[in-house]
């Protein structure tokens, strides 16, 4: 540990790897007062849209990709769909409060192409909220549809039926087969897309 008359003990949540002060400055500091808070969990997706103000920060619009098992989601709540759907969600809500543009803020996640921050990002973007990121590191459409999770599921179960049963106990305990995953995302988007566009 750095010792030494000039040593400066970190912040708290610095210490504990959650806020970037440096980032957290230059985004105060570039005048852009909403952002885009994406953060991702062990179990979830969490999309907010926060407003800056001295006292301290205004959540505008909050999403927690749980909320999607209340649309009727059968599928994981961690998965590149369903960050989409998170971010769908969260863009719709954002844009009834007349909110257009937002600063992306990923937070301490690695900016990794197609990661499913980036998923959460063009479902707000798909919303109609301007986001800016590179298309580049958007995933491609397939993948958010989850046909690589039907693809891997359909070579499970022919090649191991029960490591099959394991790995997508959860899923299959909800009732979706994950072989039919892009056809049910279709489903909840065209929901969410009617019930709150």
């Amino acid at each position: 540990m750095a010792k030494g008359p000039k040593y400066k003990v970190p912040r708290k949540r610095r210490r504990e790897g959650k806020t970037n002060y440096y980032k957290r400055y230059r985004m105060i500091k570039s005048g852009q007062k909403i952002r885009a808070v994406i953060r991702k969990t062990n179990r979830y997706i969490i999309v907010q849209i926060i407003e800056f103000a001295p006292q301290g920060d205004k959540t505008l619009v909050g999403v927690h990709s749980k909320t999607l098992f209340k649309l009727g989601w059968k599928g994981d709540p961690n998965n590149t769909p369903a960050a989409y759907l998170t971010g769908l969600l969260a863009g719709l809500k954002a844009k009834k409060l007349g909110i257009t543009y937002a600063v992306p803020d990923i937070g301490l996640h690695r900016a990794v192409r197609g990661a499913r921050v980036f998923a959460a990002i063009k479902g707000l973007r798909d919303a109609g909220v301007d986001v800016p990121a590179s298309e580049e590191v958007l995933p491609t459409e397939d993948r958010i549809r989850g046909e690589h999770i039907a693809k891997y599921a359909e070579l499970l179960l022919s090649k191991d039926p029960e490591k099959f049963k394991r790995q997508f106990s959860q899923i299959l305990a909800r009732g979706l087969d994950p072989r039919e995953l892009p056809k049910h995302f279709e489903e909840i988007k065209q929901k969410i897309i009617e019930m709150f566009g």
